[in-house]
This record gives C-alpha cells, structure tokens and sequence, in this order.
C-alpha cells in the first residue's frame, strides 16, 4: 500500500485530473529551489569571482579593467590583512575551544535523570536562538563599566572590557561561547543518549574508574558528533562579524569580516573585497577539509 502511495496519483485527486505526473509534481517543487540557489548564491559567487580579477569600485562609474592575480599578489603581501587573518584565528580557537568545554561538560551534566530536564535543556537553548544584534547589545550593557553587572559580580571595579585592547577580544569570544555553547549541547547531548548503556555496566564491573570510562568510552563514542559540532562552529567563528562589530571598535578585535566589510563598504575597493572574499572562502574550506578528513578517521576506529 505504501509502496502504491508513494508512486502513483489518486484518481480523485486535483493533480491527476490536471494530467500531472509524479515528476512534474516533484519537478514543481524542486525546481523553484534549484532557481533561488542559482539567482541568489551561485550567480552572486561567480560575479564577484569575475570583479576579483578587475579593479572595480562601485562607487565609481569608471569602468572595470582587467588586472589579473594582482588584487590577490597584494593582499597575500599585506602584513596588515595577515594581522586581522592572526587575530581570527586568535578568536577561532579561544571561542570553539571554549564552546566545546561548555557545552559538552554540561551535556555530560545533563545525561542523567534529573528532575525538569526538559525545561532546562530548553532553557539552556534559548541564547542561540536570539538574534546577533539583540545578543550584541545585551552584552554591551552587561560588559559597561559604570552599570554592567559582570563587573558588579566579580567585584571588578570599573574594569574595561571592551575599550581594553587586551581584553575586547576575550570579551566578543565570551559572548560567542554564551550564544553557542548550546548548539555544542544539543548535539553532544544527543550523542551521549546514544551511548549503548551495557558499556557502562560492563565498565563498572570491571570496577573501571570515571576517568577510564571517560576516555575509552564516552569520549571515543561521542568524538564523531562532537567533530561535527566544532566544523559548524569553526565556520562560523571565521567568518563572524555581528559581535565584533557590535560590541567593540578595537583595532584587536578587527577580525577579517570586519576588514572586508570596510574595504568594501567604505573605503570602495569593491574588486579587491572580492579577491578577499575568495581568500576566506579557500581558507575556510581547506580548514573544513582538515576537519572532515579527522572526522573520517575518528569514524573508522
């Protein structure tokens, strides 16, 4: 019966009295997609392609001449691209690796019967689904000097944390963790409900301590969704913009986003954006090709 369902039209039904196949059913959904992806993804990324080999600037009206790799040759050689490249990665690495403590520690926290688990995950959901701006400015009040309450609680004084150049970075990082160390729960959370429970008992007869049941079970078993997890986030952190935009002005903080966006937006190096655009794209993907390649290896053991 499923089989009929799935294959054929009612004959009752409006499509099959307007003649309508399967595959016109199907292409009419299809279709649409596939016209939306192409007008507003693929076009717009083989457009800025062609301005990246031109000196292009939208706020002229002078027309694009062609100059080759030399958008890329200059970029690659500026040393004041590859300080916001070091900063990115600066902010990278401090914010997934401090998502990943978060959210699989309370994962781990919540993998176990507790009375209003449901609520709580719920709630510890809630920052990742607010909007970047709404997150921004909260955390710029929570990080003001003279009324934030962060300072209140640590006992800080009047400490500044986003006009301190030392410190803005670490302050956008810790806004990020706060926004999406859920997402790191939720799937860690569901990897460690799919832990087969016989292991642990097994492990406990053994009279295994928590630390050796960690590493040689839990860990192994969750790893693969967990490098899941921190491929999402690793894009993501590269190619911020929101929070650091919102929260501080620092130079320290001038992720490469942020540099792209001025370059194109205000200082109308419209071509040379575009070369810039496609040297993050590469570096993202070679660093997603690391990850995927990892994850495929943690998968065969």
């Amino acid at each position: 019966m499923a089989t009929v369902v799935m294959t054929s039209l009612d004959a009752k039904s409006r499509a099959a009295s307007r003649g309508m196949s399967d595959i016109s059913i199907r292409n009419l959904f299809i279709i649409p997609t596939i016209l939306f992806l192409i007008v507003f993804n693929i076009f717009p990324l083989i457009y800025s392609l062609g301005y990246s080999f031109t000196d292009f600037r939208a706020s002229s009206n002078a027309r694009a001449n062609f100059v080759g790799l030399q958008n890329y040759r200059e970029l690659l050689n500026d040393t004041f691209i590859w300080s916001n490249f070091a900063i990115t990665a600066k902010y990278v690495i401090v914010s997934v690796t401090g998502q990943v403590i978060v959210g699989f520690g309370t994962a781990m926290l919540l993998n176990r019967d507790i009375p209003l688990k449901g609520l709580l995950t719920t709630l510890l959901l809630l920052p990742m689904m607010l909007s970047m701006a709404v997150v921004g400015l909260f955390w710029k009040l929570l990080y003001d000097p003279s009324f934030g309450i962060i300072n209140y609680a640590l006992g800080l004084g009047s400490f500044e944390w986003l006009s301190n150049p030392d410190m803005a970075l670490y302050a956008v990082a810790i806004t990020d963790i706060w926004m999406w160390s859920p997402f790191v729960m939720l799937l860690s959370l569901a990897g460690l409900s799919a832990v087969p429970k016989h292991l642990y008992e097994a492990a406990a007869i053994d009279r295994a301590g928590p630390f050796y049941t960690f590493f040689r079970i839990t860990l192994p078993l969750v790893a693969p969704i967990l490098m899941i997890a921190i491929i999402f986030r690793t894009m993501e952190a590269f190619k911020t913009f929101d929070l650091a935009y919102i929260l501080t002005s620092q130079p320290t903080t001038e992720v490469i986003s942020i540099r792209l966006y001025k370059m194109a937006f205000q200082e109308w190096q419209t071509g040379r954006s575009c070369a810039l655009a496609y040297i993050v794209l590469i570096m993202v993907l070679a660093i997603t090709n690391i990850y995927v390649k990892y994850l495929n290896k943690v998968k065969e053991r």
